[in-house]
């Protein structure tokens, strides 16, 4: 299990990180991403959940998180069973050289499974020390239509004014109740593991702000499109995630609208820069173009690995 303490400690990580070197803040492992993942997800998935953190003078300088074979069931009623590990991880540059700690935990921890990673691709010392612990690129992973994905930065100038059809507003959770805030995370991304319990877990995570967690309602009351933005005061940076419009009022400049008004917001919140992540493989250019159609540009990717059995 990890507790929210030990997210604190990883989110600070990743703060640090992202003021030195942005390029290597690698999947899972951005502030708000970590947030997203853990509020989500601990109730229901935290017991398969493995985590080490190491230490230099009292400050948190790696960690690692590993999730192990579970049972997942979604929204549709169908299950799914994973069998492999996958680990989220992050080493602060200063301290390169305890990548290899960090792997051969993951090995131990792990030992008997598939095993997957996601290092940044910029990252040059790591990549070569996961290669000589036996890790290769993951083909399915880097396929037209593959997994990896990128994250996306623009600053917060020249923002422009979002427009919305008539009949459209914007709404916050706070203003909209958790009801409506689960639903429309549902419909946009149905089949869905989310539940009354994610969104639970999810306002317990720090830096949620229901303020900053914004909707598109539509005119019949249907909440048509969310996202959630998680500010990171140190660096003053707002991060999207997750970002989801319902699939029956897509195409109608409903998820563009709904970016412009949480960049304006986090602006007004003290935020210099926004981010959000994407798929970044060819066969997946609709979110992709979204973002660089309000601003954003690719920032960091990942280099999915993985180790057979």
């Amino acid at each position: 299990m990890i507790t929210v303490e030990d997210l604190r400690l990883m989110q600070g990580l990743a703060q640090r990180v992202t003021a030195v070197r942005p390029e290597l803040v690698n999947g899972d492992a951005s502030y708000g991403e970590l947030a997203w993942n853990w509020g989500k997800d601990h109730a229901a998935f935290g017991a398969s959940w493995r985590r080490e953190l190491w230490f230099d003078g009292g400050e948190l300088v790696a960690w690692a998180w590993a999730r192990l074979p579970h049972q997942v069931r979604r929204s549709d009623g169908t299950v799914k069973d994973v069998t492999g590990a996958s680990l989220a991880h992050q080493v602060h540059p200063g301290h390169a050289p305890l990548i290899d700690e960090v792997i051969a935990w993951y090995d131990t921890t792990a030992s008997g499974l598939e095993r997957a990673a996601l290092p940044g691709a910029a990252d040059e010392f790591a990549l070569p020390r996961w290669a000589a612990h036996g890790y290769r690129t993951d083909p399915d992973a880097l396929g037209d239509t593959g997994s990896w994905t990128q994250l996306n930065e623009r600053d917060l100038t020249g923002v422009a004014e979002p427009a919305l059809p008539a009949g459209y507003r914007f709404r916050t959770a706070r203003e909209a109740g958790t009801a409506a805030a689960i639903q429309a995370h549902v419909d946009a991304w149905a089949p869905t593991t989310y539940t009354a319990a994610s969104y639970d877990g999810l306002r317990h995570a720090p830096a949620y702000r229901d303020d900053l967690h914004i909707l598109v309602e539509a005119p019949d009351g249907t909440m048509a499109c969310s996202a959630i933005m998680w500010l990171d005061e140190a660096n003053e940076t707002a991060e999207f995630e997750p970002v989801g419009t319902h699939p029956g009022f897509r195409r109608r400049g409903l998820a563009r609208a709904l970016l412009l008004h949480g960049m304006r917001l986090a602006r007004a919140a003290g935020a210099r820069h926004a981010t959000v992540a994407c798929l970044g493989a060819p066969g997946h250019p609709r979110a992709r173009e979204l973002y660089y159609g309000v601003g954003f540009r690719e920032v960091s990717r990942d280099a999915p690995l993985v180790r057979p059995r």
